[in-house]
């Protein structure tokens, strides 16, 4: 898939400053009824910031966040959001969305300041990092013959490596991690929906459940890893072999295993006693990782029963298959 088919960043995105919908704020708008300049006191927004590494989808995440009923800025400097985010408290926005990037160049340490500065204003600020395989990222600037921003006379890869070092410090401070590199639009926009589309509610965990392989890798944005290999694979019993672990007899085969069930027991008890301190640090979502070695059967079983546990423990949680169908 090309860059532009999943990220819409080869093209300028249409933003609510140069076409505002009517009742929402403009260039071109009135000042709100309810802004007063002499107060200083505005009512609490809800505010994500998308940022991440070029050609990662950061633009197509914030059209998911639009659809949403977001009110979404692309491309603003990092200095212009928490002035942005006021004036919008004091109107009727109370889910405000920008999309970040080294466009705005000096952006990294203004950025985590601009984010300090609206927490300690009583608002709720999110950083949403979008990222993917530098192989990945390559494969999307080559299909669409463009140069990386901080590209300059090296590759792109060149190109790609200044902007990781640019990001780390926000990245280490994400909320949510995005990797995009197996993603389709569609999966892209369910995974976002899964975090927002809550009708303004933020619950207080989000948990998604994702299988892999190890053969393709370890997920980048997995907050925990469980290492299914030590469960017998199916993929030697030939009647097995063609069918996955959403299959009854895979999944029945793998949840039989002997060491199947104690595994689970006491790892559901770990996940009991990190939940709790998860919520008390305010994390709203978590990825908890199984991997087998092609992430068809042992991993597949195994993060379908660990997201019906994690929701009979009251917690909304998905399962996500990310390597399933690779072989």
């Amino acid at each position: 898939m090309s860059e532009e088919q999943l990220t819409g960043e080869g093209t300028a995105a249409p933003t609510h400053e140069t076409a505002a919908p009517e009742g929402q704020l403009g260039p071109q708008a009135d000042v709100p009824a309810g802004l007063d300049g002499a107060s200083t006191e505005t009512p609490p927004v809800e505010v994500v910031v998308v940022t991440g590494l070029s050609g990662a989808g950061k633009n197509s995440a914030g059209r998911v966040l639009e659809d949403l009923g977001w009110y979404v800025v692309d491309n603003l400097p990092p200095a212009l959001l928490t002035p942005m985010v006021e004036l919008g408290a004091r109107g009727d926005v109370r889910r405000f969305a920008a999309v970040v990037d080294v466009r705005s160049r000096a952006f990294s340490s203004d950025l985590q300041e601009a984010i300090r500065v609206l927490a300690e204003a009583g608002h709720k600020p999110r950083v949403v990092f979008v990222h993917a395989r530098d192989e990945v990222l390559v494969r999307r600037y080559e299909s669409n013959r463009r140069e990386h921003p901080l590209q300059g006379s090296g590759r792109i890869l060149d190109g790609i490596t200044a902007e990781r070092a640019l990001l780390t410090g926000i990245a280490g401070e994400a909320d949510l991690w995005v990797d995009t590199s197996d993603l389709n639009v569609h999966q892209l926009r369910a995974t976002l929906e899964n975090a927002f589309a809550r009708e303004g509610r933020t619950p207080p965990l989000t948990a998604t459940v994702l299988s892999f392989g190890f053969k393709y890798g370890l997920p980048l944005d997995a907050d925990l890893v469980v290492d299914a290999r030590f469960l017998p694979n199916p993929h030697w019993l030939p009647e097995l072999r063609p069918h996955t672990g959403q299959d009854p007899d895979v999944r029945d085969y793998v949840l039989g295993q002997e060491a199947a069930g104690p595994f689970l027991d006491r790892y559901t008890e770990v996940l009991r006693l990190l939940i709790p301190g998860y919520r008390r640090e305010g994390k709203r979502y978590l990825t908890l990782a199984v991997g087998c070695t092609g992430g068809k059967h042992r991993s597949v079983a195994i993060a379908e029963e660990f997201t019906r546990r994690l929701a009979a423990e009251g917690i909304d949680t998905v399962a996500r298959h990310r390597d399933l169908g690779r072989e």
